[in-house]
């Protein structure tokens, strides 16, 4: 039984790939925060760094780039547009500065400075219009989101150095219209400005596009629809993105899904039960390849389900396994799942679930205190940093939860009922006293975690990345 069902899962392994050869995926992602001569933002490149990341994990070549000059964003541009020349879905993503003058856009390199409407038209700012024609011209599709809709940080300048004739410098960006097979989104409505979001996190239009664009079996117009609904309600109304569409056929981002889409077309009364059935059927072939491999020691096997599967009902625990096994055995892990809730191992946990535990500093500082007595080392310093999500994302991936490194109620909750060798402050401690004590021996779970990252992510970006994005490119 058991090798029939890997010999049937392989053969849908072989289609799902002979689908991903013919699907090119091509981004471009950047996100210019650390600007040199007008204020700095400082979520533009947290919110590419994630965007990044959702895009190659549904098999995009992704060209990724954060606070880049004039000169890096060219030599950027120029590469992605060789790669995403007769690209199936390109995907062209901007977060930071973004200009309108005289009714064209522009996006602002960390190292424009802007004087006057010469200096915008003659290259100190990018042309949004002439670099989508350039690089994506010819892509079958071509998604194009900015969040970049801020006031214009140089509109004083240019408008004084163009007194003596009448000069269009508004907020926001300008209305842009989309060609065929294209669609465009803005974080807000055009000449409107939009909402950078708590520092040190991703923005509000962001955040949407990362939690719905990728949705299994989620087509991208209904995902857009998804988006301006919950930047409206997380932003209390005051911020409704705006974009425009003319796409000529059902896109979807999410490789798994798209196949099984086609081949539930035709939504007919007579070919309804059918379909249902198909799904039934492959839930279940799902189920049983899971059964014949979770307990296995072989990654490759694991590896396998994962290339099956990439967006699978056990995907976390597959991660986790491997985390498992990549690393040891733990002595800190075991048995810790008995009575936890059923849905923690599958719930996504994002910026929004987070906030709305409302953790104040003191309990962000006992959840640091926490990961530490686990052996996930990490300063306690009751905000939660770059170093702290790549921590939680650690935790997670080694307890199956879905590696995001935010916390929902339910993950909360699991932490807090764990045992924990102590939860004092220790040295890493920003409240403890300055005097020195003798440190421990780096020995324990949090010894590598710099240099090694979070198991997780590590093997997506190693197999999705690697086995199949290498199949999405060619």
């Amino acid at each position: 039984m058991r090798t029939l069902t890997i010999l049937v899962s392989l053969m849908c392994m072989a289609l799902s790939v002979s689908a991903a050869k013919a699907d090119r995926r091509v981004a471009f992602v950047v996100g210019n925060g650390a600007y040199k001569n007008v204020a700095q933002l400082p979520n533009p490149p947290i919110d590419a760094k994630a965007m990044a990341s959702t895009l190659r994990n549904v098999g995009f070549e992704v060209i990724e780039g954060s606070n880049l000059t004039r000169d890096q964003m060219t030599e950027k541009l120029l590469d992605f547009g060789r790669k995403a020349q007769g690209s199936d879905v390109a995907v062209f993503y901007y977060a930071g500065h973004g200009i309108a003058v005289g009714g064209s856009n522009y996006l602002l390199p960390v190292d424009a400075d802007i004087k006057s409407e010469m200096d915008v038209k003659l290259g100190a700012a990018i042309n949004i219009d002439l670099t989508l024609d350039q690089t994506m011209g010819d892509a079958k599709v071509k998604l194009v989101f900015l969040d970049a809709c801020r006031d214009n940080p140089f509109a004083a300048k240019i408008k004084s150095n163009s007194a003596t004739r009448s000069i269009n410098v508004q907020s926001g960006l300008a209305e842009m219209k989309s060609g065929e097979g294209t669609l465009i989104a803005f974080a807000t409505g055009p000449g409107q400005t939009a909402l950078d979001g708590q520092e040190g996190n991703n923005s509000p239009f962001t955040r949407a596009l990362i939690d719905n664009i990728t949705k299994p079996g989620v087509e991208i117009q209904q995902a857009m629809t998804s988006v301006r609904a919950q930047v409206n309600e997380e932003t209390h109304k005051g911020q409704l993105p705006w974009g425009h569409t003319n796409l000529i056929g059902a896109v979807y981002l999410n490789p798994a899904q798209q196949t099984q889409q086609v081949a539930n077309a035709a939504p007919t009364a007579s070919s309804s039960a059918p379909a249902a059935a198909a799904a039934s059927s492959s839930d279940g072939v799902e189920l049983e390849y899971w059964r014949s491999v979770k307990e296995t020691n072989k990654p490759e096997e694991l590896n396998a389900y994962l290339s099956a599967y990439p967006n699978g009902q056990f995907k976390a625990l597959a991660l986790a396994r491997l985390a498992a096994i990549q690393n040891g055995p733990s002595t800190t892990t075991r048995n810790l799942n008995a009575g936890v809730d059923p849905a923690t191992f599958t719930d996504d946990a994002s910026q929004l679930t987070e906030d709305q535990i409302g953790l104040d500093k003191g309990q962000r500082r006992d959840v640091q205190r926490r990961l530490n007595g686990l052996g996930f080392d990490t300063k306690v310093t009751g905000a939660f940093n770059d170093e702290t999500r790549t921590v939680l994302k650690r935790w997670q991936a080694a307890r199956g939860y879905p590696s995001t490194g935010y916390l929902n109620k339910l993950q909360h909750k699991a932490l807090l009922s764990e045992i924990v060798a102590s939860t004092s402050p220790t040295a890493s401690d920003d409240s403890s006293k300055p005097a020195r004590r003798p440190s421990a021996p780096s020995g324990g779970g949090g010894g590598g975690h710099r240099g090694g990252g979070d198991p997780g992510a590590a093997f997506m970006g190693g197999v999705v990345g690697g086995m199949m994005g290498g199949m999405f490119r060619r």
